[in-house]
């Protein structure tokens, strides 16, 4: 039986040109999931298979020959493209110094993203690593100052109407069961957040995405590997970065939406398709201010095991 997922429910299929192969073994040393191996010198199909072909594409893409070609779960050989050599990629000096540079905009220009740029943005973003193939991560885009402000304005709405949540007395009723991490932390940022929220939009100013040009949601599914939707929203917020935009990833947002009858029907006006374990909304835009220095960054621990 094959892994399932939301767009994939069959394994996929292994295909080998038993002519093109010259047994060189590199296929099946990468198939993790034991789908091939080796038989008197020549790559064929196993026995001992774990789950099924997942469609990851290693076999496929590291075959010197192309004798080894995969299909299904959204994966074909018209999906291979050649790799740059090392020294066409970026170098580690040129990535560290676009890590330092990011910082979280949210003063952006009144200007609009390219359509082109947020193509880019979005080809970059699905090159993300992911639990399973093939990926689960669905990304809603607003595209517009005016897509943004019209979401923001009724996330406040549906906020006003979900202010129970975190009233004292449900909290307090609450506190027990989720414990006092959660406590403090709804106490200490989730009350206050939906009151700047709801009280600021009502004078005009949007907190929730402070009117930024584009806002991209990253969530999954049922299925999804919970960090698939966070790196493919890291990814993207790279790559906006070396496109010179400014990024801030918003965590207030997506667990707000995920449970209950008004969450749902939120989701459902809005095109969201899941509600998601994990999912992560990030603005860009042109920005309005200049960082000239960067602060240093820790872990909270780094430790070496004996």
């Amino acid at each position: 039986m094959a892994i399932p997922t939301s767009r994939a429910k069959e394994k996929a299929t292994i295909h080998i040109d038993t002519e093109k192969c010259n047994g060189c073994g590199k296929c099946v040393s990468v198939c993790k999931d034991f789908s091939i191996e080796l038989k008197n010198g020549k790559v064929t199909h196993s026995s001992a298979a774990v789950f099924g072909c997942i469609g990851c594409g290693h076999c496929m893409a590291i075959c010197p020959h192309e004798a080894i070609t995969v299909t299904g779960r959204e994966i074909s050989p018209d999906d291979l493209f050649n790799l740059a050599e090392l020294a066409a990629s970026a170098s580690f000096p040129d990535l560290l110094s676009l890590f330092k540079k990011r910082r979280s905009i949210r003063e952006f220009q009144k200007k609009e993203i390219e359509k082109e740029l947020i193509e880019k943005i979005l080809e970059a973003a699905r090159t993300s690593p992911m639990g399973l193939p093939p990926s689960d991560v669905n990304v809603l885009i607003f595209d517009s100052f005016e897509k943004n402000k019209i979401f923001a304005a009724d996330f406040c709405r549906y906020l006003n109407d979900m202010k129970w949540f975190v009233s004292d007395w449900f909290l307090g009723i609450m506190r027990p069961f989720w414990g006092k991490e959660n406590d403090e932390m709804f106490r200490g940022f989730v009350k206050p957040l939906f009151k700047i929220y709801t009280e600021n939009i009502e004078n005009g100013v949007n907190l929730v995405s402070y009117d930024a040009p584009l806002a991209m949601y990253f969530y999954g599914s049922p299925y999804t590997d919970p960090a698939d939707p966070i790196v493919a929203a890291t990814t993207a917020m790279y790559a906006a970065e070396s496109l010179g935009l400014g990024t801030c990833m918003l965590g207030g947002i997506h667990p707000l939406i995920q449970n209950g009858r008004k969450a749902r029907k939120f989701r459902e006006k809005h095109g969201i398709k899941f509600a998601s374990r994990e999912g992560l909304f990030v603005i860009f835009g042109y920005p309005a201010v200049k960082y000239s220095k960067g602060i240093k960054r820790t872990f909270a621990s780094e430790t070496y095991l004996n």
